[in-house]
């Protein structure tokens, strides 16, 4: 008797796409960028390499849907200032309460955050697809949080003239301290932030502004 054929199960296309981000981001947080192959993120979701790349294009593309379609579109000013927490107001968000929001968002996301330092290490090779986008991040993150009316202590000054150093020094930390928190053992990232942000946003300058 002839073989029944299997009917192929059609996905949204949002729900393909979730597919490739989430295996993608395993398979490169444990190989890295240079170790995979789109052949190996389709087989690994079950499609074809035609297939994938009707969703990604190519393999930079496939970095623009992780890291610019999905790492840098959660955990921003304005999910924080959407949440209700304290420090939230949209008139006069607190800039390090929202740092504290993104800290507790980027430990619920372990694979993400493993994904990014991966990549940001590979990409001192001035040859590596995201060697412009590490290199400007810095710049542009300032830009983007510049946009926001951060409530800061007036001894301060504005915003443009006194913060750029110090939104510099909690980038840094932070890369540091999901670092460490990505070792075995782990450390708890949020309490370690905290012992950050005591330097950071000292008192008593900052008392009723964190």
């Amino acid at each position: 008797m002839p073989q029944a054929r299997v009917k192929r199960v059609r996905k949204d296309p949002q729900e393909r796409k979730r597919e490739i981000a989430q295996s993608a981001t395993r398979l490169i947080s444990e190989r890295g960028f240079n170790g995979i192959s789109l052949k190996d993120v389709a087989d690994d979701v079950g499609m074809s390499q035609p297939g994938l790349l009707h969703y990604v294009g190519n393999k930079d593309g496939l970095l623009s849907l992780l890291v610019t379609d999905i790492y840098d579109t959660s955990g921003t000013p304005d999910d924080f200032m959407a949440s209700g927490l304290p420090g939230s107001n949209p008139d006069e968000p607190l800039f390090p309460s929202y740092l504290r929001f993104l800290v507790r968002h980027n430990a619920q996301r372990r694979m993400m955050v493993q994904l990014y330092v991966v990549l940001e290490s590979e990409s001192l090779n001035p040859a590596h697809p995201l060697y412009d986008y590490f290199h400007t991040r810095p710049g542009l993150v300032w830009e983007m949080y510049s946009r926001y009316p951060w409530k800061i202590p007036p001894q301060l000054g504005p915003w443009e003239d006194r913060m750029e150093a110090v939104v510099r020094q909690c980038i840094e930390a932070m890369d540091g301290i999901q670092l460490r928190w990505l070792r075995e053992p782990p450390i708890d990232m949020y309490d370690e932030w905290l012992l950050f942000e005591g330097l950071l946003f000292p008192s008593p300058l900052w008392d009723g502004y964190r």
